[in-house]
């Protein structure tokens, strides 16, 4: 069978006399090398996002979706225009962190950060327990 293939491709292609093919997987197989793509490593970005109204969260969303952005979000100015807008926007993205298995986080008065799947915020019992207080002042 091998001299059968062999004789094919010197037709083919022309005489290959002197060529030793490998015979480690038995007579009728020859392995065969092909180019592997590279894969592509992609870096996390850190991007900040301001949010005005309802509809300025769709480029947030587009990031976190693609999985390699971990957005910090000020909501400053939709907080003091419209709150009710603001929980729509705030649940809008615990639905896209549990549809994606990332985290989000206050921290801050005006600040979110939210984060893919292959991240979480840091969260310690100091730091709940300060903003729990009513003794401390910011």
């Amino acid at each position: 069978m091998k001299q059968a293939l062999l004789k094919l491709k010197d037709k083919i292609i022309g005489v290959t006399k002197g060529y030793d093919y490998p015979d480690e997987f038995g007579e009728d197989y020859l392995e065969i090398d092909g180019e592997s793509k590279p894969q592509i490593k992609q870096k996390v970005v850190v991007k900040p996002f301001v949010i005005h109204e309802f509809s300025d969260i769709k480029p947030t969303l587009d990031s976190l979706r693609e999985g390699y952005t971990i957005s910090l979000i000020n909501i400053k100015p939709l907080k003091s225009k419209d709150l009710i807008e603001l929980k729509r926007v705030v649940n809008k993205l615990k639905k896209t962190c549990d549809a994606i298995g990332g985290d989000i986080a206050g921290f801050g008065e005006d600040w979110l950060v939210v984060t893919p799947g292959f991240a979480e915020v840091y969260r310690n019992q100091q730091t709940e327990t300060i903003k729990e207080d009513p003794s401390i002042k910011e």
